[in-house]
């Protein structure tokens, strides 16, 4: 990897550290792990199925 682009990608996690954490991450699999508990949460809402709703009775005539 050119050392510009290596650069620029540490530069990325470092930032993406103190956003998400006081403390920097261990490893690069400590930070994606922690990324995507967050993204679990933030879209299970959009996984969960509504609830079917009730449906009413017809009136008898």
């Amino acid at each position: 990897m050119p050392a510009n682009l290596r650069k620029a990608h540490q530069e990325n996690d470092r930032l993406v550290d103190r956003l998400y954490r006081k403390k920097p991450f261990d490893s690069e699999r400590e930070r994606v792990e922690h990324l995507f508990m967050l993204y679990e949460k933030m879209t299970a809402p959009l996984a969960t199925p509504d609830k079917p709703k009730r449906q009413r009775k017809a009136k008898k005539a």
